[in-house]
């Protein structure tokens, strides 16, 4: 009998279905499509200049030319030690620093270390739909718990209850979230973190949009709300949204000794050190100010608005108004089985996949559906693009939808 090409645990992996997303739209565009992309978490404004000037300096600068250590450049480790005590107050040593290609190597890093095979990760969704996959990769187990428009996107401690098993290993928390923009109060945070320390589990919490958050909410990292979570901690972040640096490709983790090492360990053989001259501008990012994406949060405001103002006028689409990040998830529920017209007659889409399929084929807008993040029925967009696209994709959905019968 012949073996399988591809492993079964490679195959069982699904496409990252953000980033398809925008593929296809950035084809389209390519192809002279006027195509507007909702579909990518990224920011439309270019990296800072003195960020940038930092990594031409040390482009030039021969020592950076060579392999550096695989956890890190020393100085970016304490420079993230600091800044996580300056934005959170979460004190850690550069020791408990391992500096990652992107946010998503530190997910991956910190799920292969935590997880043998079975464990569970109480994984709450909607999600962002990396997420389960490196748990799966890492051999654990994705448990699924789901919060609706209805409760702000927001699990409860009685859900989390429902969802504990004697495998349960790991709770994931983000605030704010990816895709759903909704933020959790300090009541909250500490509510759940209290939780999770009185059942033992590993606490990971991905803080890379705290300081995009809106109507005065305010970030709070859960672990300076629950110090009793005590070791059993990682704080996953990176630099991308913060500074617009999501081509940089500089994450890191923060966690106890022993784990950021096994984790390093890991690294070593996976991709050994992040490029120097991302680790030198991120460097120059994390100790400089947060004057960008003050400037950033202006516009990101400005567009959030605009964008569930123009999503709830449509009829059969609840848009709730996020409190964070750079995204609105709305509910479309009411416009599945729904007639519309299309170039090859009238189509009645059942999932919200095949209503995003139907939207970039017939008005050219790109929207991620809910599938992606967790059940059907929902369709992510993203502001952080321009105020003039916006305006012009949300008017062709509005008149696109507004024909449903």
């Amino acid at each position: 009998m012949s073996a399988a090409r591809i492993s079964q645990r490679i195959s069982a992996i699904a496409e990252s279905a953000t980033l398809a997303v925008d593929a296809k739209a950035k084809a389209l565009k390519a192809a002279g499509r006027p195509v507007i992309g909702f579909g990518a978490g990224e920011p439309d404004f270019p990296t800072p200049g003195y960020i940038v000037q930092a990594a031409i300096e040390a482009a030039s600068q021969p020592k950076y030319h060579r392999y550096s250590p695989a956890g890190g450049l020393p100085e970016l480790k304490q420079a993230i030690a600091d800044k996580t005590f300056r934005d959170s107050g979460y004190k850690a040593e550069a020791s408990q620093v391992l500096v990652t290609n992107g946010g998503k190597q530190a997910v991956y890093n910190t799920f292969a270390t935590l997880l043998d095979p079975g464990d569970e990760v109480i994984v709450p969704t909607p999600f962002w739909t990396t997420y389960p996959e490196a748990i799966r990769l890492g051999g654990g187990v994705p448990v699924e718990v789901f919060a609706g428009p209805e409760q702000g996107y927001l699990v409860t401690v009685d859900q989390l209850e429902a969802a504990l098993t004697e495998r349960t290993k790991i709770l994931l928390f983000v605030s704010p979230s990816n895709p759903t923009g909704a933020v959790y109060s300090p009541e909250q945070v500490k509510e759940i973190g209290q939780w999770a320390a009185s059942k033992g589990l590993w606490v990971v919490t991905d803080e890379i949009y705290e300081h995009l958050t809106y109507d005065g909410v305010p970030f709070t990292s859960i672990a300076t709300a629950v110090p009793e979570l005590g070791d059993k901690m990682v704080i996953l972040n990176g630099v991308a949204k913060t500074y617009a640096m999501t081509g940089w490709r500089v994450g890191w983790m923060i966690g106890p000794a022993d784990v950021i090492k096994a984790a390093t360990n890991l690294q070593s053989h996976a991709t050994s050190n992040v490029s120097n001259i991302p680790q030198v501008a991120a460097l120059a990012a994390v100790s400089g100010p947060l004057t960008a994406v003050d400037e950033m949060k202006v516009a990101f405001d400005r567009r959030r608005k605009a964008i569930v103002a123009g999503l709830n006028a449509i009829d059969g689409v609840d848009c709730p108004t996020p409190k964070g990040a750079f995204y609105v998830y709305a509910d479309v529920r009411a416009l599945l089985g729904k007639e519309f017209p299309s170039a090859n007659g009238p189509v009645r889409p059942a999932t919200s996949a095949e209503l995003a399929a139907l939207i970039l084929d017939e008005v050219e807008v790109a929207v991620v559906p809910g599938e992606a993040f967790g059940p059907s029925g929902y369709l992510r967009l993203s502001y952080a693009l321009g105020d003039d696209d916006l305006a012009t994709g949300v008017a062709r959905l509005q008149d696109f939808l507004g024909k449903a019968k």
